[in-house]
C-alpha cells in the first residue's frame, strides 16, 4: 500500500489488505487486460430461483411459505463443544436464537461472578443493558451502540442476548484492546489521533490506505473529526467495525487477493449489521 513501510519482522506475514513482497500490481488491481467492473449477470436483489416452491404458477399450501424461503425458521446449530468455533448462523437470518454454553475451564472467578450478578433472572443469558452495566463495574464505559457491536461480534447474531462463553471471550479481548490502545496512546491523553491509529491497526493485521484511515476518524471520533483523535470506548468501536468487516471480507477472499465477488444480498448481511447497531 502506498505510503505504509512494510518492514515486517522475519517470517511473519504482512497484515491482511497489504500487497505481498513479490507483487508488482497494486492491491486490489485487476490483472493486466481485465476490465475493473465484472459484468453483472442479474439485476440487484433478482432472485436466481422461484423463492417459495418450484413451480413459479403455484402458491405455497395455506399461503405458507416453505422451508425455503426467505423467512423460514431458523433451526438451532448444533452445540459446539469448547474451544471449537460456533457454527455460523443460518444464512440470511441474522437473528437467529443463541445455543446455551456454559464457561470455559478456568475462566477467572471474577469473570463468572460478574455474568453472574448481571444476569438477575437466572436465564444464563443477559441483554445489552445488563452487558453495558457489568462492563462498567470494570471501569469500561461503552455506549449502547458500541455494546451492540461487541455482541455481534462475538455472537454473529443480531438477538443482542449474550452467554457464558461470550462473554468470557468479550472480556479477555477488552483486556487485550485495552492494551492496545494504551501502547498507542503514546502522550497519555486518553485520545489516540490518526497516526497512532494506524500503527494500532497494523498492529492488529488490518493495513487501511490513508483515505479509510481519515474516514475512521471523522466517524469515531466524537467531536466529529475536528480533534482528529479517538477515545478509548470509540476505538473500540472501530476496531470492532474494522475487524468484523475484514473478516466478513476476507470469507469470501479465499486466495487472499484483497478482492472478492459479493452478491447483492450478501453484501447487505455484511455490511448492514454494522450500520444499524
Amino acid at each position: 500500500m502506498s505510503g505504509y513501510p512494510h518492514n515486517y519482522p522475519y517470517g511473519a506475514p504482512p497484515p491482511y489488505g497489504a500487497p505481498p513482497p513479490s507483487s508488482t500490481q497494486p492491491y486490489g488491481a485487476p490483472p493486466p487486460g481485465q476490465s475493473t467492473y465484472a459484468p453483472v449477470a442479474t439485476p440487484y436483489s433478482a432472485p436466481s430461483a422461484p423463492p417459495y416452491s418450484s413451480d413459479p404458477t403455484k402458491p405455497p399450501k395455506d399461503n405458507k411459505p416453505s422451508a425455503s424461503g426467505p423467512y423460514s425458521a431458523a433451526v438451532p446449530p448444533p452445540f459446539s463443544p469448547y474451544g471449537a468455533p460456533a457454527p455460523p448462523p443460518p444464512y440470511g437470518s441474522p437473528f437467529a436464537a443463541l445455543v446455551p454454553s456454559t464457561f470455559p475451564p478456568g475462566t477467572d472467578p471474577s469473570i463468572v461472578a460478574c455474568f453472574q450478578m448481571a444476569d438477575q433472572d437466572g436465564s444464563g443469558f443477559i441483554d445489552d443493558k445488563e452487558l453495558q452495566r457489568a462492563l462498567s463495574s470494570y471501569n469500561q464505559s461503552f455506549s449502547l451502540r458500541t455494546v451492540h457491536l461487541l455482541m455481534y461480534h462475538f455472537t454473529n447474531s443480531n438477538v443482542r442476548k449474550i452467554g457464558p462463553q461470550e462473554f468470557t471471550s468479550l472480556f479477555y479481548s477488552l483486556q487485550n484492546w485495552r492494551g492496545n490502545f494504551e501502547r498507542f496512546d503514546q502522550d497519555r491523553s486518553g485520545k489516540i489521533d490518526s497516526s497512532e491509529l494506524r500503527e494500532a491497526l497494523l498492529s492488529l493485521g488490518f493495513a487501511v490506505s490513508p483515505v479509510v484511515l481519515d474516514l475512521l476518524v471523522s466517524k469515531f471520533d466524537k467531536t466529529g473529526g475536528k480533534n482528529k483523535a479517538i477515545e478509548y470506548d470509540n476505538f473500540i468501536e472501530c476496531c470492532l467495525t474494522v475487524k468484523g468487516l475484514t473478516e466478513k471480507f476476507k470469507e469470501k477472499d479465499t486466495a487472499y487477493s484483497g478482492s472478492a465477488t459479493f452478491s447483492y444480498e450478501s453484501f447487505m448481511l455484511t455490511v448492514l449489521p454494522f450500520l444499524i447497531a
